[in-house]
């Protein structure tokens, strides 16, 4: 499999983000391995949170959460996915499927030996972890699900998602920056859409981030909508602790929290939160109280 490894001078100017760079190798299906770049912090004999980010962001999302969880004496872990942040980077879009990056976060938990983790996922974090918790019911402990979904194409996208996806494959230059701005309320400063762009030196880079959009199961044929089919019927009998923590703003998701808190056992009796002034991603427009959210579930449904 052929790709690119982004320099790691391009990543030198960001700031409010001093955390150790980790890597391990995944196998890339194809006879050699890819490295995947994490971010390790806290105690290693501590409880885990696993933060799992989406499209077209890395963990640099997550770097407003991470400091208040491990302060509370926590382990979190924050994978960048196989295409994104400090991870290598294939180039052919082909190389990209919605199997691939579940194998690829699999590792990540098998080769860390990762158990009681409790999920936190928005966007594409949640259509891979909470088909890992399907499959991994042992591993997994609590979930925290903001702004995402599990699709299996049975249902219409709403338009909101339908232009996003059009809007990705037709534009000539993917503006990744420019849509964490897009899907944020609060203004960005240059330096934070510097870091968003970081990544992605020119358009080579981009392969992972064009092709997720079509990777979403929007037809009932889709090659993931059986598996995720299969999935919620797991979620369906999943009574360990889940909280919805979904924004304000986000009209592509929207709606999709109240659903999770009807299907899923597990939702019962959580202190749901909506995110106040929050896009899609409200980890950069409210990571503080994300946070705060997260670490009064944790507090309130101990191990």
């Amino acid at each position: 499999m052929e790709f690119l490894t982004t320099p790691e001078h391009c990543f030198e100017q960001i700031v409010d983000f001093d955390y150790a760079p980790h890597f391990l190798r995944v196998d890339d299906y194809e006879g050699s391995s890819l490295k995947l770049h994490y971010i390790d912090e806290g105690p290693r004999d501590a409880n885990v949170v696993l933060m799992l980010h989406g499209e077209p962001s890395w963990s640099y999302l997550y770097r407003k959460m991470i400091g208040p969880v491990v302060e509370a004496g926590y382990r979190v872990i924050a994978p960048d996915l196989i295409g994104f942040g400090k991870s290598d980077k294939p180039t052919e879009r082909s190389d990209y499927t919605y199997q691939r990056h579940l194998d690829w976060i699999r590792q990540v938990i098998i080769q860390l030996d990762l158990k009681n983790i409790t999920l936190v996922c928005q966007d594409w974090g949640g259509l891979l972890g909470l088909r890992l918790v399907a499959e991994h019911l042992d591993l997994f402990s609590r979930v925290l699900a903001a702004n995402t979904m599990l699709p299996t194409g049975d249902h219409k996208p709403n338009e909101a998602f339908l232009n996003w996806q059009t809007f990705s494959q037709e534009v000539a230059v993917f503006p990744v920056a420019g849509i964490i701005k897009g899907a944020t309320v609060t203004p960005l400063g240059s330096e934070v859409l510097a870091a968003y762009d970081a990544p992605f030196p020119d358009e080579t880079y981009k392969a992972g981030v064009r092709q997720f959009p079509l990777l979403v199961p929007t037809t009932p044929n889709d090659p993931a909508s059986e598996a995720n089919r299969l999935a919620w019927q797991t979620l369906r009998q999943f009574t360990k602790p889940f909280i919805t923590a979904f924004s304000d703003s986000d009209p592509v998701t929207a709606g999709g929290d109240k659903i999770m808190q009807k299907l899923i056992p597990g939702c019962q009796g959580q202190a749901h939160a909506v995110i106040q002034q929050g896009g899609h991603f409200l980890q950069e427009d409210q990571g503080k109280r994300l946070a705060a959210v997260l670490l009064t579930f944790m507090s309130s449904n101990p191990l």
